[in-house]
């Protein structure tokens, strides 16, 4: 909520809004404590200090809206950053259905990995698809797309793998996944592999299922490298951009990779091909 202070604030600032008061000085305070006494499980000191924000908001969001009114060009404006400041205002901790937590990406979502050291992640999912096989020129990614919703990872194989078929031209004869698509929705339930599965299990598929793990590194890489980890494109379409981009600049590394390989073995080779004379 004080972030929510500062850009009304900072906005009117910048528009000419004169406000009866801005709050910022005590408003910052308040957020400072609210940290601290969550942090010493001393709730309903913090529980008061979120109130006192909350209160805070609400006027500054009701004085600001008595200044635009009448104003067509200033309410273009301010109403976008206003309706998500009263949504911030109003919604609750233990509220059910979609909430704001980024004033400026409305669109992202609270994920919960599970895990002990990040349990909640904020963003959009994003499935990534790379061959099951050990590829000389490195595991390249088939298939990227960014999942708006926070949807069941088993409700988007179906639709991800006829994406991938219709992209690449090749049907899929086995699909490994992991225990987080159990229930599927793919058409073809006996194609597809979860990691730990001991039915029907030869022992080709037994090291298919092995080599499964293969996608993980490449998951850190374009988290890390390639701008997955972070976008800087707005909107769901940036999302959705930001996924294929970074998926094609990570081929495109993979790639440049083995063009300087063959580059370097023609380099050695021509010493011996082209006679001394040549050279000067």
């Amino acid at each position: 909520m004080y972030r929510a202070i500062e850009k009304l604030v900072g906005l009117a600032r910048s528009e000419g809004v004169v406000l009866r008061q801005s709050y910022l000085r005590v408003a910052k305070r308040a957020a400072i404590m609210v940290g601290r006494y969550t942090h010493a499980h001393q709730f309903k000191r913090a529980r008061r200090k979120l109130k006192f924000l909350r209160t805070r908001l609400g006027r500054l969001i009701r004085d600001i809206a008595r200044k635009i009114d009448g104003d067509g060009a200033l309410e273009a404006i301010f109403v976008p950053l206003l309706s998500r400041a009263t949504k911030v205002r109003q919604q609750d901790q233990r509220q059910r259905g979609r909430k704001v937590y980024a004033l400026h990406a409305p669109e992202v979502e609270c994920i919960a990995k599970g895990k002990a050291r990040a349990p909640y992640e904020f963003g959009c999912k994003v499935s990534v698809a790379t061959p099951v096989t050990s590829p000389k020129g490195g595991q390249f990614v088939l298939h990227a797309q960014a999942l708006h919703g926070n949807p069941y990872d088993g409700h988007t194989l179906g639709p991800m793998v006829a994406e991938l078929e219709a992209l690449t031209g090749i049907e899929t004869r086995r699909i490994h996944v992991d225990k987080g698509y159990r229930g599927h929705n793919h058409p073809h339930k006996f194609r597809v592999w979860i990691s730990g599965q001991v039915r029907r299990v030869t022992a080709s598929i037994r090291r298919e299922m092995k080599r499964r793990a293969a996608v993980e590194p490449v998951i850190g890489h374009l988290k890390a490298e390639h701008r997955m980890g972070r976008n800087y494109l707005k909107g769901p379409q940036g999302d959705r951009i930001n996924a294929v981009l970074a998926a094609a600049g990570y081929n495109f590394a993979l790639l440049l990779r083995w063009l300087a390989m063959i580059l370097r073995a023609l380099i050695s080779a021509l010493p011996r091909t082209i006679p001394a004379a040549q050279l000067i």
